[in-house]
């Protein structure tokens, strides 16, 4: 079953708090992951000063710079993986590094029938 681990945590803590995960150990547990064949996709996201938030109400189009809302923490990045059941994709989230400075929401992809 593929899950989603979307990595949240404060931009700032997360580059500069001494619990910080370096690149290279971020490369590393991408890599272990990909060697396991149980990662399936992963990306880091560009600062949340990057974000537009698209609305469509009524038919006309609501475009704003920035997040959703103002939040302690942001989406940083995601990890989509394969897993046996929630407790292993748990497992998995439980590792990767930044989780250490922010938490990781664990969600069940729903497969779509298209």
């Amino acid at each position: 079953m593929k899950y989603l681990c979307l990595v949240y945590s404060n931009e700032h803590a997360l580059h500069h708090s001494p619990d910080s995960p370096r690149d290279e150990e971020c490369f590393a547990y991408a890599e272990s992951m990909a060697a396991s064949g149980r990662m399936l996709a992963a990306e880091a996201l560009e600062s949340v000063q990057t974000a537009t938030t698209v609305r469509m109400r009524g038919g006309k189009l609501s475009i704003i710079d920035g997040p959703f809302a103002e939040t302690k923490e942001q989406l940083a990045g995601f990890y989509l993986v394969e897993a046996r059941d929630l407790n292993e994709a748990i497992q998995l989230a439980g590792h990767i590094p930044a989780a250490r400075v922010g938490c990781v929401e664990v969600r069940p992809v729903r497969e779509l029938q298209v």
